[in-house]
């Protein structure tokens, strides 16, 4: 498995403590990410099924990395996170600027990253044997 597969298990492992929170412990979601407190049961469930369905495409991009359609709906799924977390930062002021941090890292290394092997792939296959 290449690197960028190993950081992308990673990352999936990391988001199913997110999912957990999400389901089983709404008041850590609540305390440690969101800055209000006004976050139901149902808004908790939510961003654990959100969630679960990046770690999934984190997990199947890591062992598929030749997927372009994959590699393509992981990258944006990135993208959309960060988005996400930003505009709650920014514009609804219900997340700390240290959680959008943390988001922003992990987000950011990933989409950077990404976009340095976009076409990786493809040059190992073009590549003729002399």
């Amino acid at each position: 498995m290449r690197p960028l597969g190993w950081w992308l298990m990673l990352v999936g492992l990391l988001r199913l403590i997110s999912v957990w929170a999400g389901f089983f412990n709404i008041w850590a979601l609540r305390v440690a990410v969101f800055s209000q407190t006004e976050m139901t049961d149902v808004h908790g469930r939510t961003f654990g099924v959100w969630t679960l369905m990046t770690c999934t495409l984190c997990f199947l991009c890591a062992f598929n990395l030749e997927s372009k359609p994959l590699y393509m709906a992981t990258f944006f799924s990135f993208i959309y996170a960060l988005g996400h977390f930003l505009t709650e930062h920014l514009i609804y002021h219900t997340m700390r600027i240290s959680n959008v941090s943390i988001v922003a890292f992990v987000a950011g290394t990933s989409i950077t990253w990404m976009l340095l092997e976009w076409n990786s792939h493809d040059a190992k296959r073009n590549v003729k044997p002399e």
